[in-house]
């Protein structure tokens, strides 16, 4: 595959198996598993989201991650921003923390606010390391130069990566151009960021910046894999996580899933709700090559839309 044609579709096949929120405890084989960039870790096609168990009760984030954990999902992510989602995760990890590739961020910009941040997070998640520690909506210039900058956050994150705190050191946003200026600063491991058929099919959004990090052997994460468009003005927002209006149908879900799977991309995290990340998980879990009738549909379903990025 052309890694740098974003409408060329061909995937990689991967194991199928039984999904849904009835599914038996019975072990299931695991979903596939990419390079996360030069990290040395491999992560399941589809991440969980900390939002997903954010708000829930305390037995649903259980049944949310044991359900995720069965199917082979094996990279979590979360951030102190998402509301309670690190009580709910650290207490649903409790025993089972060795078994993932535990992701967080800060949204500090200062190296003494971001020590705060870390160790606030290290605690509400029960664990003593994170495997990969972000910097989380770095998209304004000023605050990537504060946050490289002397005393800025990078130095609490180096500090903590050589005392074994965290593992590899990456970033996440909305500004392509922000993180190319980042990945000439500093030899990120990762970088988070929209990937979608509604932006892509649309515009250049992002293009550029993924055959810098194929290049760069940088881990892609993909966010808003099943993103619409922005909420209408007085529309019912269904989704109440999602500040934007996502798929729900089950199969545009598979169509979108599948089209962000063929680009070289490492794992995606679907919207923060437990059934859109079941449906997500479903498509991942069978990706067949989209035909050129569905890659046409796929185009029809993104043709009246309004992406939500770039702004």
């Amino acid at each position: 595959m052309d890694r740098r044609d974003f409408v060329k579709i061909g995937l990689s096949a991967v194991a199928a198996g039984a999904l849904g929120a009835g599914a038996s405890a019975a072990p299931l084989k695991p979903i596939e598993t990419r390079p996360l960039g030069r990290t040395g870790h491999r992560s399941s096609i589809i991440a969980l989201g900390g939002i997903v168990v954010s708000q829930e009760s305390q037995e649903h984030a259980n049944r949310i991650v044991e359900h995720a954990l069965r199917n082979g999902v094996n990279h979590f992510d979360v951030a102190p921003t998402y509301g309670d989602a690190e009580i709910k995760l650290g207490e649903a990890l409790r025993g089972k923390r060795e078994r993932v590739f535990l992701a967080c961020k800060t949204v500090k910009r200062t190296r003494q606010d971001a020590e705060k941040e870390l160790r606030a997070s290290l605690e509400r998640l029960q664990t003593d390391y994170f495997d990969l520690y972000q910097f989380h909506g770095l998209d304004k210039p000023e605050d990537l130069e504060t946050a490289f900058g002397p005393e800025g956050a990078l130095q609490a994150m180096l500090d903590a990566r050589e005392k074994g705190i965290i593992r590899h050191i990456g970033m996440t946003g909305h500004n392509p151009d922000n993180f190319l200026t980042a990945l000439r600063r500093f030899p990120l491991e990762t970088c988070m960021f929209p990937i979608n058929f509604a932006i892509h099919l649309h515009s250049d959004y992002g293009k550029r910046l993924i055959d810098e990090l194929v290049a760069r052997e940088v881990g892609i994460i993909a966010i808003k894999p099943i993103a619409a468009e922005h909420w209408k003005e007085g529309e019912h927002r269904r989704w109440h996580k999602c500040w934007y209006r996502p798929l729900d149908d089950r199969h545009n879900i598979d169509l979108a899933v599948r089209w962000v799977l063929s680009l070289p991309v490492t794992t995606i995290i679907p919207s923060g709700h437990a059934r859109l990340f079941r449906s997500a998980l479903a498509a991942a879990r069978s990706p067949e090559p989209l035909s050129a009738q569905e890659l046409a549909e796929l185009r029809e379903l993104a043709q009246p839309l309004k992406p939500i990025f770039p702004a």
